[in-house]
């Protein structure tokens, strides 16, 4: 839970890869660069965590030493809508990952729910939700229970992820928080941000859904992008014109309704519109 808006990268920001930094030296080039939240990436990661449990706790530890929040994005191989071999290879990845935010202390786990594929959205629905069931008492025999599981509002229509399906499924499910995507959002409805109205209404849905506390502390992800008849198509920086969404809407919209989202910047620039998104909201803050 955030006790302020906070603002990290999805991953390490190419910059830190320039001067050789290590993972253990990222939460604080972060909070050098005033930054307070990163998402670590294991985003390729099989049925078993990719990091040392020693290593992913000294992280945690190098995290809080220097006030940065940490979550993490499971790998890109779940898939809660396929086969019955797909599901459980799929239960056996998002475990893995939540085995490991565990040990880094990191709050929420970030994961894609699936594709349709040959199902209906309603099967697709009904096939996540009890996969997820199963994820969540696999991790509560663990021990592993402070941890969110974070179903992703996604960017192609082809993707379970629409805003509705992952509220729905927040209601359904013990141990899950949505992430609000903006960017997935504006593409999967071929520009849906257009006003502050619109980024009003999301809110205000995911409030009437799931109550004040999930709406102040929402895990979210913002970057501009891209999009075609078939979703999105390509992340593009806070510099660019003639994208969307406009995050001077979205951060007025924080500021009116006081909430203290963490947002992680997914850009192709990802420290430095991190660090753009802060100021912008910064300054709605004081008044414009």
């Amino acid at each position: 839970m955030a006790d302020r808006p906070r603002f990290g990268p999805a991953g390490v920001p190419p910059g830190f890869k320039a001067l050789k930094a290590t993972l253990m030296d990222v939460p604080r080039l972060l909070r050098e660069e005033g930054l307070d939240a990163f998402e670590y990436q294991a985003v390729r990661w099989g049925a078993k965590p990719q990091i040392e449990k020693k290593d992913a706790e000294k992280f945690g530890v190098k995290a809080k030493e220097n006030d940065v929040l940490l979550s993490l994005h499971a790998s890109y191989f779940i898939n809660f809508c396929g086969d019955k071999e797909t599901i459980e290879a799929s239960k056996a990845r998002l475990v893995a990952c939540a085995t490991a935010a565990h040990w880094m202390q990191a709050q929420t786990v970030v994961f894609h729910p699936g594709f349709y594929g040959k199902k209906t959205p309603r099967e697709a629905f009904a096939s996540c939700f009890e996969a997820l069931k199963d994820v969540v008492e696999k991790l509560k025999t663990l021990g592993v229970s402070h941890v969110k599981l974070g179903p992703e509002t996604m960017g192609k229509p082809s993707q379970l992820g629409s805003l509705e399906e992952v509220l729905a499924l927040c209601e359904k499910v013990e141990q899950a928080q949505p992430v609000i995507d903006w960017a997935h959002l504006h593409a999967r409805e071929k520009g849906l941000f257009k006003t502050i109205e619109d980024f009003r209404r999301v809110v205000e849905n995911i409030e009437k859904r799931l109550g004040t506390e999930s709406v102040k502390n929402m895990h979210c992800h913002f970057t501009k992008v891209e999009f075609t008849e078939k979703g999105e198509k390509c992340h593009h920086t806070m510099d660019e014109t003639g994208y969307g969404p406009d995050f001077p809407l979205l951060a007025k919209v924080i500021a009116e309704f006081k909430l203290n989202p963490v947002i992680i910047s997914e850009s192709p620039v990802l420290d430095v519109d991190a660090i753009k998104m802060r100021e912008i909201l910064i300054k709605e803050l004081k008044g414009g």
